[in-house]
């Protein structure tokens, strides 16, 4: 395996730091303290042309993979997790349009999302199905004429208080009336009618800046041209993107556990506590540079799940995998580097408590922790299902 990285793709890396650096911490923490969405950092994404970087040229995109998103991401994680929040969604969501969409399709929808003309949304979390995709309840219905009309509700739905677009899982079978639960589900990508959709903001821990919504859907008019691939078949279109959001997720989170690290090095090195720097001490080295490895083996796996991906090859479990180790060693820097910092980690100027809160999201979203290693056993140890 060839671990450097080609040309190009250094190209890409150094373009998104020189954006990136424009907005630094003290950006992040002022957009942490009054919520406020940042609005010209994800403009300067768009800019730079990020937001393409894994649809056709024709398009108006790159012409490149997961591969590169993940470059892009892990160099955005650096900054936190609202600055991913903030562009994620437009660098990863449409993967079920790229893969599943007509070439109509294509091209209505993906040359204004590149640009950043378009801001999306992901509708898939329901409060009472939560991971349990397949037992979703929100309903597309056909109406006579053609088209569909969607009821529902869904929770957790990033970016929708300024989303105009909305990808959206519905049932369009009742999964009583499926063969299997996988059955019956479709995908749409359509107009996001505030006339239709109510949407309320919810208060969190972390990530202030980017907007987390419970949405309720009450008479949703769809066109059937905005249905992403086969009518009873989203659940196939659907792991498209799954699989590829836990890969830049999970590069993002190696940046931001990556850059949260060296903030706990720095101040290690240049804080001196009875006579010497606290980074001679062995018990500040030993946690920070098993936090090191513990990146450097996500990073690892991050980048092979991307390459599988690319390669059109089976990636669940590397992907999974991928994302369990990012989130995980990412928490482990962000409270090692609390701990390093000791009272001044509690001081928002030293940045590295807003990493921590965010961190925890780590063994959320998009997907927990205990379903990961549930998936794992079945998938890779031959054990029974768990769930």
């Amino acid at each position: 395996m060839d671990y450097d990285l080609t040309e190009e793709q250094r190209a890409i890396r150094d373009a998104v730091a020189k954006v990136c650096s424009r907005f630094d911490d003290s950006y992040w923490l002022e957009r942490e303290r009054t919520g406020t969405f940042p609005d010209d950092f994800a403009a300067e994404i768009a800019r730079g042309g990020f937001y393409g970087v894994t649809m056709d040229e024709k398009y108006g995109g790159s012409g490149l993979g997961i591969t590169e998103a993940s470059l892009v991401m892990q160099e955005i994680g650096r900054y936190g997790a609202a600055a991913s929040s903030s562009v994620h969604i437009n660098i990863f969501g449409l993967q079920p349009v790229v893969g599943f969409g007509t070439e109509e399709q294509k091209a209505r929808m993906l040359p204004p999302l590149i640009r950043g003309e378009h801001r999306s949304c992901f509708g898939v979390t329901e409060p009472d199905a939560g991971l349990d995709t397949t037992h979703i309840s929100t309903f597309a219905r056909r109406r006579e004429g053609g088209g569909y009309v969607v009821n529902g509700r869904k929770v957790w739905t990033s970016t929708a208080q300024r989303a105009d677009h909305i990808l959206l899982v519905t049932r369009t079978t009742p999964i009583e009336e499926c063969k299997r639960p996988t059955d019956g589900m479709s995908v749409f990508y359509t107009d996001f009618d505030r006339s239709k959709i109510d949407v309320h903001e919810i208060a969190k821990m972390g990530r202030k800046a980017v907007d987390s919504n419970a949405i309720f859907i009450d008479g949703l008019e769809v066109p059937e041209e905005d249905r992403i691939g086969a009518e009873g078949e989203g659940f196939k279109v659907l792991l498209h993107g799954l699989n590829a959001e836990r890969i830049i997720v999970a590069a993002a989170a190696v940046g931001f556990g990556m850059h949260v690290l060296e903030k706990a090095a720095a101040y290690a090195r240049e804080r001196v506590v009875f006579g010497r720097p606290i980074g001679q001490n062995q018990s500040i080295q030993h946690p920070l540079a098993s936090v090191w490895m513990r990146l450097q083996a996500a990073e690892l796996m991050t980048y092979k799940a991307a390459t599988l991906y690319d390669q059109g090859r089976p990636c669940g479990l590397e992907a999974n995998t991928a994302r369990n180790l990012a989130g995980s060693a990412a928490y482990e820097a962000a409270f090692r580097a609390v701990r390093t910092h000791g009272g001044f980690g509690f001081a928002q100027e030293y940045h590295v408590e807003r990493y921590f809160r965010e961190s925890v999201l780590n063994f959320i979203a998009p997907v927990s922790e205990e379903l990961i290693l549930s998936y794992v056993a079945e998938k890779a140890l031959g054990m029974p299902k768990s769930y």
